[in-house]
């Protein structure tokens, strides 16, 4: 990969990374209480929502810096390396946690009787995405796995 094409792909998280900063530091607390108090039947869901929310975005951030991390190692062309493989079981263990707490989060509304069928789809999505994204990684997971082999045999052979 080009060194221009990390540097965007750098830059870009840097960005992200930013905004979900931001997101949990003003965002999130102010949209929660907003909510809590057009709506004073789920207002025990603020704090609790706002906890959530801010570990999924960190969980997303989690996400962001092991792909900067895995960048760095294309960058350095060390990408066919077993550090690789730790940054990507990180990955996959940050979509798993998201996905479970989406679940939780779900439960959480349902017995708070709060559940309305906007929430029930949203929950529904969140839950099948990080579960297709976590299958996707695993693949992804397996073709860095064969690739590695492959580079093994080459520098075997020549």
């Amino acid at each position: 990969m080009q060194p221009r094409v990390t540097a965007a792909l750098k830059t870009l998280i840097a960005v992200m990374l930013g905004l979900l900063l931001t997101s949990q530091v003003l965002v999130i607390p102010e949209v929660a209480r907003i909510t809590a108090i057009r709506n004073p039947d789920v207002d025990h869901l603020e704090i609790p929502g706002i906890i959530g929310a801010i570990i999924f975005l960190a969980l997303v951030e989690v996400t962001l810096i092991c792909v900067w991390k895995l960048l760095s190692l294309v960058r350095a062309e060390r990408i066919f390396s077993p550090d690789a493989f730790r940054y990507v079981d990180i990955i996959l263990w940050a979509l798993a946690a998201a996905g479970a707490l989406i679940a939780v989060s779900y439960a959480v509304i349902i017995a708070s009787r709060a559940v309305s069928l906007s929430l029930t789809l949203l929950a529904i999505l969140g839950i099948v995405v990080s579960a297709a994204l976590a299958l996707l990684v695993l693949v992804l997971r397996g073709l860095l796995r064969k690739a590695l082999e492959l580079e093994q045999d080459m520098s075997e052979v020549v």
